[in-house]
């Protein structure tokens, strides 16, 4: 890229370093976030994965630190019942068919959720339809909130990155992080910056088109 296009190199790393530079984030957090981007369940992408795993251990993030962050990647896959559920109940609704009226088994992770002030009127439609599974879903949140690993603001940045990231987009979630994050503590520039990151993904575009670009045209 830098021989090809030296000016357009340049203004993209430019844009794409930011973060690594302004000096808003400490360099742990913004590897941490940079893993989020790149190992959620939405991305998956394997060489961002990799590289800010390392990136993370290199700023000082223990195992523990990463681990936490790859839970929470997995955990992004609820937003399937979030948009699924209620458009269930909407059609079920339509259709006539009435929910199961076997009475709910305990769910004290969910419970537990509501204690915490964590849980989403979001989540609702699908405890309503599947309250056993919920809970055990909830177990792992819960314990990603509990954990204490994380300050409740770095997790609130976290999930920003996950739910505003380019490859998912969730805008309830989005809102709900950033108001948790400002509630939390975090500055309107942390939280812009955790947005930097995100539009710092942009560069695999070029980072994956350029290289078969230079393949092919050698072949």
């Amino acid at each position: 890229m830098k021989e090809w296009d030296p000016q357009g190199a340049k203004a993209l790393l430019r844009v794409g370093n930011n973060p690594w530079t302004n000096g808003v984030l400490p360099r742990k957090e913004v590897e941490l976030i940079s893993l989020a981007l790149h190992c959620a369940c939405s991305s998956l992408n394997e060489t961002g994965t990799r590289q800010h795993i390392h990136g993370a251990l290199e700023a000082g993030a223990t195992r523990d630190e990463v681990l936490v962050v790859l839970k929470m990647g997995a955990a992004l896959a609820i937003h399937s019942c979030s948009l699924g559920a209620p458009i269930l109940l909407e059609e079920m609704a339509a259709a006539g068919v009435t929910p199961s009226d076997t009475p709910k088994p305990p769910t004290p992770a969910s419970d537990r959720m509501r204690e915490i002030g964590q849980w989403n009127a979001a989540w609702d439609p699908f405890y309503e339809l599947s309250p056993a599974w919920t809970d055990d879903f909830f177990a792992l949140a819960a314990g990603i909130y509990q954990s204490g690993i994380f300050t409740p603001r770095f997790v609130e940045l976290l999930s920003i990155a996950f739910d505003a990231s380019v490859t998912h987009m969730y805008t309830p979630g989005t809102r709900r992080h950033i108001k948790g994050a400002l509630a939390a503590g975090a500055t309107p520039e942390e939280i812009m910056a955790v947005l930097h990151l995100c539009v710092s993904m942009g560069l695999q575009s070029c980072v994956l088109g350029v290289s078969i670009l230079e393949e092919l045209e050698r072949s």
